[in-house]
């Protein structure tokens, strides 16, 4: 009997066969996810990630009645200063999510995902908080502007890291909690819009009404929190975590293993004892392992980044696009358009209008790639169809956007603008959802990773590149 030889390949297979049967075990054991407990944490946590962003941007009929407010000197009308502010808070706060992007590796090798979860809420909650007590400080203008700035970049920069930071923390769950995830990043804005709509609605003063719309955040903001800190505690999700943890482990300790049993069956078989054909059949085994383990371990070799890049820069260009389309008018432009009509309907055009319109139909156009994928990621009409969304810049700038000085107004109807609103939003969350889906798809599995990275990368760029655009979009009404 071969006993030398068959010991080495039991071992071998043993082992093979162990991780086989581990795997079809935990799949099989896995803890349910009890009341969706779990899903309902990721939802919040998706919602608290777009916190900061929605709620100052949604805002901005605040910040510009406290930036603009008319000054008499020696009884007449002084000329206001023009802050710009939609168009410097959409800037300072996209470029964190940039910055951040290439700061990730760095970060998340140095700093654990609890303290960068953890401690980014924390210090979001303390900038709402003190964004809300400044509602009720007098201040002069220029400095009031200085702080708003500074507020909106640091509460935005930690959003980025806290965005970044879940996105990986949801990817060792199943997928379907990914999409939970980012549902409640969707409808991120529509809070911040109802939010603003009911502070209107409750006929407080100004002063009063803004303080409430503050609040809001602050207690969204506080139970993300609260919900991330009972994350561990749930037994689904602590077995998934603690999994992913132990998988990083096997390939090293398999390598670890076969390299043990090679180096074994190498001493055997120059021993004086073992130098018959056993010994010569159990080097040719050891020899044949490392060459099956070289071979698998070459095909699983991540692709450079130019070479990812080569086969996803239609949908990198594609997400680009969509987001410089859209942040170069949303919100920068849209939300000086004014109602033709008076009354009440004045004070709620714009956050019904302008806001939830845009979210809740962007969120629906994300909704809709579950069921609907056309063009395909290899047609030639989805870049121009991306592409086409470009005349939706020039239609929304010849609404009755006010105070304008060249172009002229088109489109003064109420219904018109709201139109073109649906229109405009429901095909940027459609575009941009598909482009992030087929991107991966374009690539080898192994490769996934860096594609996701990579649009993660053109995804920011897009969302500064419209921001820096609205300066002049909005200079040209």
């Amino acid at each position: 009997m071969n006993t030398e030889k068959e010991r080495y390949l039991y071992r071998f297979g043993t082992t093979r066969g162990i991780h086989t049967v581990d795997k079809m075990t935990t799949k099989d054991d896995a803890p349910k996810d009890r009341g969706s407990l779990v899903g309902v944490i990721f939802f919040i946590l998706g919602l608290g990630t777009l916190l900061p962003w929605n709620f100052f941007m949604t805002a901005s009929v605040y910040f510009n009645n406290r930036l603009n407010t008319t000054e008499w000197k020696n009884g007449t009308v002084t000329d206001r200063k023009e802050y710009y502010f939609n168009n410097w808070m959409t800037l300072l706060s996209q470029l964190p999510l940039l910055l951040f992007t290439f700061l990730n590796s760095f970060l998340y090798q140095r700093i654990s995902e609890k303290i960068r979860i953890a401690g980014s809420l924390i210090f979001i909650l303390i900038f709402f908080i003190f964004t809300a007590a400044l509602v009720k400080v007098p201040m002069e203008e220029d400095r009031f502007f200085s702080i708003t700035m500074a507020t909106i970049w640091f509460i935005n920069s930690f959003g980025a890291m806290l965005q970044g930071s879940s996105f990986g923390l949801v990817g060792l769950l199943p997928r379907k909690y990914s999409a939970v995830f980012m549902s409640g990043q969707g409808l991120a804005g529509t809070f911040a819009a109802l939010a603003m709509i009911f502070a209107i609605a409750s006929e407080a003063d100004s002063e009063s009404a803004a303080l409430g719309y503050f609040i809001t955040p602050c207690v969204g903001t506080l139970i993300t929190l609260i919900s991330y800190m009972l994350l561990p505690k749930l037994e689904f999700a602590q077995f998934y975590l603690d999994r992913c943890k132990h998988k990083s482990y096997q390939p090293a300790t398999t390598r670890q293993f076969l390299s043990t049993e090679v180096v074994e069956g190498s001493g055997k078989a120059d021993s004086p004892s073992n130098g018959d054909v056993s010994g010569a059949i159990e080097e040719e085994s050891g020899k044949q392992a490392f060459l099956d383990l070289q071979m698998e371990n070459t095909s699983s070799q991540k692709s450079s980044i130019l070479k990812v890049f080569k086969k996803i820069w239609v949908m990198a260009f594609c997400v680009t696009f969509v987001f410089t389309v859209t942040l170069s008018v949303f919100p920068a432009v849209t939300v000086d358009v004014k109602t033709v009509y008076g009354g009440k309907w004045e004070k709620y055009f714009i956050p019904v209008c302008c806001f939830l319109l845009f979210n809740t139909m962007d969120w629906f156009g994300r909704t809709v790639t579950t069921w609907l994928q056309w063009p395909g990621k290899d047609s030639r009409w989805f870049p121009a169809l991306v592409v086409s969304r470009l005349i939706f810049v020039p239609l929304l700038m010849m609404c009755n956007v006010q105070e304008r000085s060249f172009l002229p107004v088109l489109f003064s109807n109420d219904l018109v603008f709201a139109a073109l609103m649906l229109l405009f939003s429901v095909s940027s969350g459609y575009f941009v959802c598909l482009s992030m889906t087929y991107a991966p798809q374009l690539v080898d599995p192994k490769d996934g990773e860096t594609a996701g990275a990579l649009m993660t990368f053109f995804l920011a760029l897009g969302l500064s590149l419209g921001a820096a655009f609205s300066f002049l979009l909005r200079f040209l009404v």
